[in-house]
C-alpha cells in the first residue's frame, strides 16, 4: 500500500550484536533499513574460543544475517565494508568483496563495526601470533592448537617436541583465561591416549599479563579464584610480564625487575588488547569527533557524536564513560540507537534520556563444570558460576538450532570431555610452489584476460 512512499533511510554499519539490536528496535519504524557487514553473519563473538578448541562448530556461533532478519521486510543486506563517510552529502562509501564501490545515502547512520585486535604498535607478531576477533581467526587458532600436537608426534628431536608442546597466550582477560583452560582440557582429556609417542597430558600452557592478576574486571576475589582454577589445571600464569617480541619459534618477555626471559614455544595466541578500525579515524576526521587511546569515538550520552545528531555509534567501538566492550553494552546501545531513531521517525517530542547502562553481570568459562560470575554483588565460582554461564549463553545465541546444538555439544564435552569439531586445514604445499611456465596457446601478456580485467556488458 505504502511502495511509493519514501521512508527515512537509516544505514547499519555492522552485523553484530549492536547492529542486530538496532534493527530489532526497528522492526516496527515506517523506515528503510540497510545493514552492512563484510561477513554477511552474525558472529556470537564470547563462545569464538569454544569453536577454536573444538567444542562448538563454526554454524553454531554464526548465523547468516540473512536468515536472522528474514522477518523484516524493509532491512536489506549488503555485503560490503564501510571505508569513508561523507557527512556534508550522508553518504556511506563501502567496497564489495569483488572490489566495487558502493555508495550508500542515509539519514541516520548507526556506526557498530566493533573492534580489531590491537598489537600494541607491534603488528609484525601478527604472523606468529593469531588474534581471536572472527571466525577466521577462530579457525586458524583451532588448526595451531590441533597441529601442534600432531607435529609433536611426528618429531624425533626432543628439543623440537617440547616446543611444539609448549602454548603461550598473551593476555589475561577472559578469552585469554577460556582459552588457556580449553588448551589444558584438550592435552589432558580429549587427547588421552590417541597419541603413541607422546604424553599430550605433559603440553605446557602458559599465560602472561602485564596486570597484577588476570581477569581484572571481575574483581580481585574472583580474580584470586580464577588464578587459582587455572593453577589446578596446571596453567603457568606469569604476572607484570610484557611480551616485547614473537617469532615462529616463541616469544621474549620483559618481567617487572627489568629481566627478560625467551620461551621456546611454537603456538603463540594473542588474546590482549584492541584498537579501532580505520573507518574509526576517516569518521573522526570527517565529523571533528574525538577518539580514546583505543581509537574509539567519544559520543554524548544520547551516542551520538557532537555536532552530528544523525550520527551514532554503539557497541565496542564508542567510548562513553569508560563501558567495557561487552556483548551486553553492545546490545543495549544498538537497542538505544534504533529506539531514538524510532521514536524521532513516530514525532514523539518528550525530551530522551540518555543511555544508561543496566549491568547484568560479567561471566567467564574456565574449564569444564568451573566458572566465574560477577552480578552486581553476587560473586560466583565453581559449578554454580558454570550453570549460571551455561543459562547466560543458551539464552542469548541466536537461534533455537544453535541454542539446541550448543547445549547438546556442551553435554557431551562435560560428560566425556570428547570434542567434535576438530577438524583442522593444513596449508597445501603445492599452493606455494612456482606457477608452470605459459603454454603456447596462452593468451598474450597484454590481453584482458592475462590482465584478468572484468568482462564487459554486452
Amino acid at each position: 500500500m505504502d511502495d511509493h512512499v519514501t521512508h527515512r533511510r537509516v544505514v547499519i554499519l555492522g552485523g553484530g550484536f549492536a547492529g542486530l539490536f538496532a534493527v530489532r528496535a526497528l522492526r516496527s519504524a515506517p523506515v528503510e533499513v540497510t545493514l552492512v557487514d563484510r561477513c554477511a553473519h552474525h558472529l556470537f563473538q564470547p563462545l569464538l574460543y569454544q569453536c577454536a578448541s573444538g567444542i562448538l562448530s563454526e554454524g553454531q556461533i554464526a548465523q547468516p544475517l540473512r536468515a536472522v532478519l528474514r522477518r523484516h521486510p524493509r532491512v536489506r543486506c549488503l555485503q560490503a565494508s564501510a571505508d569513508d563517510v561523507d557527512v556534508a552529502r550522508r553518504i556511506v562509501r563501502a567496497t564489495r568483496p569483488d572490489g566495487a564501490v558502493l555508495e550508500l545515502p542515509y539519514d541516520d547512520l548507526i556506526v557498530g563495526i566493533g573492534v580489531r585486535q590491537s598489537y600494541f604498535g607491534h603488528d609484525e607478531f601478527a604472523p606468529f601470533a593469531p588474534g581471536m576477533k572472527t571466525l577466521k581467526d577462530a579457525l586458524a587458532v583451532r588448526t595451531k592448537i590441533y597441529q601442534a600436537f600432531e607435529m609433536a608426534e611426528a618429531s624425533t628431536d626432543p628439543l623440537e617436541r617440547a616446543q611444539w608442546l609448549t602454548f603461550a597466550l598473551v593476555g589475561g582477560g577472559p578469552t585469554g583465561v577460556e582459552l588457556a583452560g580449553q588448551i589444558r582440557e584438550i592435552a589432558g582429556h580429549t587427547l588421552e591416549r590417541e597419541f603413541s609417542t607422546i604424553d599430550p597430558g605433559q603440553a605446557r600452557v602458559l599465560l602472561f599479563d602485564g596486570s597484577d592478576g588476570v581477569l581484572g574486571a571481575f574483581g580481585p576475589v574472583l580474580s584470586h579464584r580464577a588464578a587459582r582454577t587455572l593453577d589446578d589445571l596446571g596453567v603457568e600464569v606469569h604476572l607484570r610480564s610484557i611480551v616485547t617480541q614473537v617469532d615462529d619459534r616463541g616469544l621474549t618477555v620483559s618481567r617487572k625487575d627489568g629481566g627478560s626471559d625467551r620461551v621456546e614455544a611454537r603456538t603463540v595466541l594473542w588474546t590482549a588488547g584492541v584498537e579501532a578500525p580505520p573507518l574509526a579515524t576517516a569518521l573522526a576526521r570527517a565529523t571533528g569527533a574525538e577518539q580514546d587511546r583505543a581509537g574509539r569515538i567519544r559520543v554524548e550520552p544520547d551516542l551520538c557524536i557532537a555536532g552530528h545528531p544523525e550520527i551514532r555509534v554503539v557497541g565496542d567501538l564508542m567510548s562513553l564513560d569508560k563501558l567495557p566492550g561487552l556483548a551486553e553494552v553492545a546490545m543495549q546501545s544498538g537497542a538505544y540507537a534504533g529506539r531514538r531513531i524510532r521514536h524521532s521517525v513516530e514525532g514523539r517530542t518528550r525530551e530522551p534520556r540518555p543511555f544508561r547502562y543496566l549491568d547484568l553481570g560479567s561471566a567467564a568459562y574456565i574449564s569444564r563444570g568451573r566458572a566465574v560470575v560477577k552480578m552486581g554483588r553476587f560473586h560466583g565460582s565453581g559449578l554454580i558460576g558454570w550453570l549460571i554461564w551455561l543459562f547466560i549463553h543458551i539464552v542469548f545465541l541466536t537461534g533455537f538450532r544453535s541454542r539446541a546444538g550448543a547445549l547438546l555439544s556442551w553435554a557431551v564435552v562435560f560428560a566425556s570431555g570428547s570434542r567434535r569439531e576438530r577438524a583442522f586445514t593444513a596449508p597445501d604445499p603445492d599452493a606455494t610452489a612456482a606457477p608452470p611456465p605459459p603454454s603456447p596457446s596462452s593468451p598474450p601478456a597484454d590481453s584482458s584476460v592475462a590482465r584478468n580485467e572484468p568482462r564487459r556488458p554486452v
